[in-house]
């Protein structure tokens, strides 16, 4: 399997987006509008929250037309409010009115997570819990929105399957045990001198013990854990390794969960169900 890059990731996205956009020909479009004219449009924020995917949209504009121009007003990370101006952009109006919509599709879903996300962040502010992104993603969007994350404050575990270990409850039960498992993993990682962390879910209290005794894992996630269990989970860990809570938690327990002293809260709602922040492309003098 021939491994590619992000920015290569990226760009046969936007050609597929296109392609699947555009088919043969934006016939609307080339109908009524001449090849020839020239215009400009303003990316106008209908919505508050945070603005991601600047960045990506001039990607977008560039790959499609090298000759469009754009007039970049705010940046990724911003906060935004109604009325607010994230950029101009000007050239040919096929190429303005064929690019529009993937922008926006882009544009709104990766502002919707990190607007999402830079929500859960604050809730956390004053502890040392972090929020983590997981691979409950848009299929061939994944590098986009875990970028969404970070502009929003977060962290992204890991990319894909290919860097870490991440031993969870099947692979746990496929290999026979939590000592099989991380051993396993072990073995694994130095016949194939690779150099990556380790980290194995437990779901109770005697899978943590067995995790803690095998050892050589850098991170364990409490998978179902209630806030209590948690707490106690945590002091018995002293420490020793990172750890991660994940499963059942809601926005309005997440604080409780950090007050426990988890190194990391993994949330899925960040990506998997979020609602896109509204965003439009108006034409302008």
């Amino acid at each position: 399997m021939v491994v590619k890059t992000e920015d290569e990731l990226i760009d046969e996205l936007i050609d597929l987006s296109f392609a699947e956009d555009i088919g043969d020909g934006d016939h609307t479009t080339l109908c009524c509008i001449p090849a020839d004219k020239m215009g400009k449009s303003k990316l106008l924020v209908k919505e508050e929250g945070i603005l991601a995917g600047v960045e990506i949209a001039k990607r977008v504009f560039h790959r499609f037309d090298p000759e469009l121009k754009v007039e970049q007003i705010l940046h990724d990370g911003d906060h935004v409010k109604p009325g607010d101006i994230a950029f101009y952009v000007s050239g040919k109006d096929q190429s303005l009115l064929q690019t529009e919509r993937l922008m926006l599709n882009i544009m709104q879903r990766m502002s919707g997570i990190a607007t999402m996300t830079n929500k859960y962040v604050k809730e956390l502010e004053g502890t040392n819990t972090r929020v983590l992104d997981t691979r409950k993603t848009t299929p061939g969007m994944r590098i986009l929105e875990k970028q969404a994350v970070k502009i929003g404050g977060g962290c992204n575990h890991r990319i894909g399957l290919f860097d870490m270990i991440l031993l969870k409850d099947n692979h746990v039960d496929f290999a026979g045990g939590i000592a099989n498992a991380i051993n396993r993993a072990k073995a694994y990682l130095k016949e194939k001198g690779k150099d990556m962390k380790i980290e194995i879910e437990v779901r109770n209290m005697d899978e943590l013990e067995q995790a803690l005794a095998c050892g050589g894992v850098d991170r364990i996630m409490l998978d179902n854990f209630t806030p209590a269990q948690t707490k106690v989970a945590v002091d018995r860990i002293a420490g020793a390794v990172e750890t991660e809570s994940s499963g059942g938690i809601t926005f309005s327990t997440l604080r409780q969960y950090a007050e426990c002293g988890v190194t990391y809260i993994s949330v899925g709602a960040l990506t998997h169900s979020v609602k896109g922040l509204d965003l439009s492309l108006k034409a302008c003098d």
